[in-house]
């Protein structure tokens, strides 16, 4: 069964999120103080709606009661989101997150239960730092504040080498997800699966334990 969500907020992160979703199929209610925000995504979803204000009677009018997953990205307007988040947490969607202006927004939106807050500029810069400053990591998903998924190239220094031989779990604390070769992906690949020169290694750990694994092992 197909998820439903709810992008409150057309700005530039909540009306691409509202495009993306739109051109995976999905239905997705879009909703902007802004009229002509509206009228601008109200082709990319399903339901689009102007509210000048946004309170529970507008909320459960609009359905989202029936809504999976909400997101809430307004911008300057902190109190608008807070109010927001607050109504939906209470209406019992499932899954609330939030798009946070600063820390002491981050901090309400925490207490008030939002699921997931987001710091997109915040989020994306620490992504680029990690890029520029190594010349093995491909890509990294942060799992949590601690923890990561990364995509590493092999070097020479681990090419030809069987998983067994290398032992990365034991020496490094480290977990190979899987191998991209070219246009062949290895899932959950086994102990004996030899790693050549430039496949890209797709592992999870601790961000401690994966630098270790960078600066020792490749």
């Amino acid at each position: 069964m197909k998820k439903s969500f709810a992008v409150f907020g057309l700005g530039r992160f909540g009306g691409t999120m509202v495009k993306e979703l739109h051109d995976m199929h999905i239905d997705v209610i879009a909703v902007d103080k802004d009229e002509d925000r509206v009228n601008e995504f109200e082709g990319c979803a399903t339901y689009a709606h102007c509210a000048n204000a946004i309170d529970e009677a507008f909320l459960k009018q609009i359905g989202v009661r029936n809504i999976d997953h909400a997101f809430v990205s307004f911008g300057n307007d902190l109190e608008g989101s807070i109010l927001t988040s607050l109504f939906l947490k209470e209406l019992g969607v499932p899954k609330v997150w939030a798009k946070a202006k600063n820390d002491d927004h981050a901090t309400v939106l925490n207490k008030i239960g939002v699921d997931r807050v987001i710091h997109p500029e915040r989020d994306v810069a620490k992504k680029i730092t990690k890029h520029i400053t190594s010349d093995k990591m491909i890509d990294v998903i942060e799992l949590s504040d601690k923890y990561s998924m990364v995509e590493i190239e092999a070097t020479k220094k681990i090419g030809n080498k069987t998983l067994a031989e290398l032992n990365i779990l034991s020496k490094y604390g480290c977990t190979i997800i899987g191998i991209q070769r070219n246009t062949e992906f290895i899932i959950s690949p086994p102990i004996d699966q030899t790693v050549s020169v430039g496949d890209i290694l797709i592992m999870a750990g601790s961000n401690k334990d994966i630098k270790r694994f960078e600066k020792h092992a490749v």
